[in-house]
């Protein structure tokens, strides 16, 4: 075993070793990725409830666009998360800032569930919404950077990229979670009965699931970080020069997953509503599209993070980047076309998750691979978040203000190519040999 793998406590009931390392990183991500997917699903349903005026009418444009700003104000405090949490895993350890982290996304989700509609207390609805949502971001920007620390320090050399896909892997299955309890809801529940209350439902659901992964972590055990808090590590260097590293290497990890957050929001969570806001399809057939791409996702993560593992992570992501900016648009002219069949809709949009998933295997092992271990949790979680907070939170926001201002239907295809196409040359700066070396 590696020497930085974590030493686990088996107890009685619980999953023990690897497994246990493996689930307890993974629940929360499945918490934190399922709200967000439902909240995507049913983005229209919430634009009416809590940010329509009265009188104004239902799924207006600008209640829409009122509610994805809510969307991405979260993702602008996953940075403040990802520091806070991520120097709470470096300093004190992981499975105190996941707890903590699985805690709060817990809470908040719960909380809007419960929360009463603008027809009930008026403006102070979009306004509590959206305090709950920074709540969400602030516990998902600590999520992911102790999750992937986590789960690539226990992977040993040649196995991270799948140990790190797991991450992923169960974020593709939170937003299908979510994208299929929303179709469901949709399917079982008349129009009505959804705006009024059914939305509540999978936000309440989360409750079950953080209790699930509270007691998961709960029961982790890991040696103390190595080194005195505060320096990064590097023996004999300047503490400017150490951070001026760590910075660096934010830049480029932004640049390298850039194109993994945009196209991932624009083909896994914007899609719904774009289809039914821009195109006029029914709220079911929109939610069914979003489901199939989440399948397609989830179905290509696991196997490029092992295919990462043997060829090297820049292949990989290149292939998927690339594979992006020629098929976008293409893609998403043939599921607007109405005399398309319906399978030849449904292999579309299953592609385009699939190829989010060539990204997205890779993505958290080599993130990982860029940082030394006691400043990984805030290196890769700030780097994750800024990404995320720029090309996935503002995917709504811009995709639906820029087609509402240009008539353009093609706006979610050039969205995601185009920051594909900018991520390519930070994909390329990728060494050879980085996932078959321990990591630092």
């Amino acid at each position: 075993m590696s020497p930085l793998e974590l030493r686990l406590r088996a107890a009685p009931g619980r999953p023990s070793g690897p497994r246990r390392a493996v689930l307890a990183g993974c629940v929360g991500n499945l918490v934190e990725w399922y709200e967000f997917g439902v909240y995507g699903c049913l983005v229209t349903v919430i634009a009416e409830n809590f940010f329509t005026p009265a009188g104004a009418g239902a799924g207006g444009a600008a209640a829409l666009v009122t509610t994805y700003a809510s969307f991405a104000l979260a993702f602008f405090f996953r940075p403040v998360g990802a520091l806070l949490f991520g120097r709470i895993g470096d300093r004190v350890g992981r499975r105190q800032a996941l707890i903590a982290a699985v805690g709060l996304m817990t809470a908040a989700t719960t909380a809007i569930g419960l929360l009463p509609t603008r027809a009930s207390i008026g403006a102070a609805a979009p306004l509590l919404l959206t305090l709950l949502r920074v709540l969400q971001g602030l516990s998902a920007g600590g999520e992911f950077g102790g999750a992937v620390s986590l789960m690539t320090e226990h992977a040993p050399p040649g196995r991270r990229g799948l140990g790190g896909a797991w991450q992923s892997f169960t974020v593709a299955l939170g937003l299908l979670a979510g994208a299929c309890t929303a179709a469901a809801l949709a399917w079982a529940l008349p129009a009505d009965d959804l705006r009024a209350w059914g939305w509540r439902i999978p936000f309440l659901l989360a409750l079950p699931l953080g209790a699930v992964a509270l007691w998961l972590r709960a029961g982790l055990e890991e040696p103390p970080p190595a080194g005195r808090p505060g320096t990064y590590g590097v023996p004999g260097a300047a503490a400017g020069v150490r951070r001026g590293e760590v910075v660096r290497a934010v830049v480029l990890g932004i640049g390298r997953i850039m194109g993994w957050s945009a196209a991932g929001y624009a083909f896994l969570v914007v899609l719904p509503s774009h289809l039914q806001a821009v195109l006029g399809a029914s709220a079911r057939d929109a939610l069914l599209a979003t489901a199939l791409a989440n399948l397609g996702f989830a179905a290509s993560i696991l196997p490029a993070g092992v295919l990462s593992d043997r060829v090297g992570r820049r292949p990989v992501m290149l292939c998927g980047a690339v594979s992006v900016v020629v098929l976008a648009l293409p893609l998403l002219r043939l599921v607007q076309s109405p005399g398309a069949p319906p399978a030849a809709k449904a292999a579309a949009v299953l592609l385009a998750g699939a190829l989010v998933g060539l990204l997205a295997g890779p993505g958290p092992a080599m993130l990982a691979e860029m940082f030394p271990r006691r400043v990984r949790c805030t290196g890769l979680g700030v780097a994750y978040a800024l990404a995320n907070a720029v090309f996935s939170g503002c995917a709504g926001l811009v995709i639906t203000a820029v087609a509402a201002g240009t008539g353009s239907t093609a706006v979610p295809a050039y969205y995601a190519a185009g920051a594909c196409a900018l991520s390519v040359p930070a994909l390329l700066t990728l060494g050879g040999g980085a996932h078959r070396e321990a990591l630092r």
